[in-house]
């Protein structure tokens, strides 16, 4: 069986700009210094396109593909805009969210999470890959924050990525 596909991407977020008043803390402008990064992930698997969606979905599935996740406290149990909710991340991290939007259809969705001051925006989207491509699916994320955590988290997130396409 092939092993799944990855790219990494890095990219700096528009031109650093300090804020009036801010300091050089976490997402916190600073003379000279990149606001906020983004980066974008991307994995191929053999995974059906439907069933890792299905994963992202429900809610109770994220642990099964997450390895940084442990639960997820939320009223609803599927993804559905302006839902709000705490991940708990190795049980003892509990990271508050909102569910921006998700489109079924398109099979993508975005959230913001926040924990204390640090703030971060997610997309996320699931589709069949490219012809030539090893798997038939890919996935990827965009992650916005500050740099000293968007950046450390990426190999986390690409193997959840790499998780969420396995074939099991």
């Amino acid at each position: 069986m092939a092993k799944p596909y990855s790219e990494y991407v890095f990219a700096v977020e528009g031109p650093a700009q300090a804020r009036p008043g801010s300091g050089p803390g976490l997402g916190e402008g600073a003379a000279g210094y990149a606001d906020r990064v983004q980066t974008t992930l991307t994995a191929t698997g053999p995974a059906a396109v439907d069933v890792a969606w299905e994963r992202y979905a429900d809610l109770d599935r994220w642990p099964q593909w997450a390895p940084q996740i442990s639960g997820v406290d939320a009223p609803a149990r599927r993804l559905e805009p302006g839902l709000r909710g705490t991940v708990r991340a190795a049980g003892v991290v509990h990271v508050a969210f909102e569910i921006v939007d998700v489109d079924e259809a398109a099979r993508t969705w975005s959230w913001h999470v926040r924990l204390g001051p640090i703030r971060m925006h997610l997309e996320h989207g699931v589709g069949p890959a490219a012809p030539d491509a090893r798997h038939p699916t890919r996935t990827w994320l965009r992650t916005t924050g500050p740099a000293p955590v968007v950046l450390p988290y990426a190999p986390l997130a690409l193997i959840a990525l790499h998780s969420l396409l396995l074939d099991r």
